[in-house]
């Protein structure tokens, strides 16, 4: 009789690890998008946005191209009192540093756009590095201001562009919003309602 009393418990054991086990293997099925998650976690991420307890917002433009509308942007951000975020491409400082100038005159921050808007991911460390400093360099040279912020060009970033960045004690920002896939009508609609 002891020997049956020994099977029975070594079936129950069997059940229970049986039993503990379907559970693990369940568990470990629900929750694989949360593990997956959380190592995903440690993949370095620009700055998309900032907690506050205000309600309030960060409006940023990046300078590449052409200068044309400058001023009348400028001028419309002074008529509301808003400052801005203008982020440079240094070989747009070379071409219009009268721009940089009065941006930074109007109270709005001058920051970096890279160099050469190249892809950074492309590039190494080192080329990274001695991208951005020629900006910073052109920027400060003309606003008196070193920039500590940088918007990857095409907003690209891996880890090592976000390494490289942050290397030289400064911060990636990224957009969170996009205007320019929203439609104009959006901001007319907002500019009336203001005056």
């Amino acid at each position: 009789m002891q020997t049956m009393k020994f099977l029975i418990l070594r079936r129950r054991t069997l059940t229970v690890l049986a039993c503990a086990l379907a559970a693990a293997a369940m568990f470990a099925l629900v929750n694989a998008p949360a593990v997956a998650e959380a190592s995903a976690s440690s993949r370095q991420l620009p700055i998309y946005c900032v907690q506050r307890d205000q309600k309030m917002l960060s409006i940023s433009f990046d300078a590449a191209w052409g200068n044309e509308d400058t001023q009348q942007l400028i001028d419309i951000l002074g008529r509301y009192d808003v400052k801005a975020t203008f982020f440079v491409v240094g070989e747009w400082v070379d071409k219009y540093p009268e721009s940089v100038k009065a941006l930074s005159d109007a109270g709005h921050e001058v920051m970096n756009h890279s160099n050469t808007h190249a892809h950074f991911s492309q590039l190494s460390t080192d080329e990274i590095i001695a991208d951005v400093t020629a900006c910073n360099d052109k920027i400060e040279a003309v606003t008196g201001v070193r920039p500590t912020l940088i918007r990857p060009p095409y907003g690209e970033y891996d880890d090592h562009v976000i390494t490289a960045i942050r290397s030289m004690g400064m911060e990636p920002i990224q957009w969170d919003v996009d205007v320019s896939q929203t439609g104009s009508s959006h901001c007319r609609a907002m500019d009336t309602e203001k005056k």
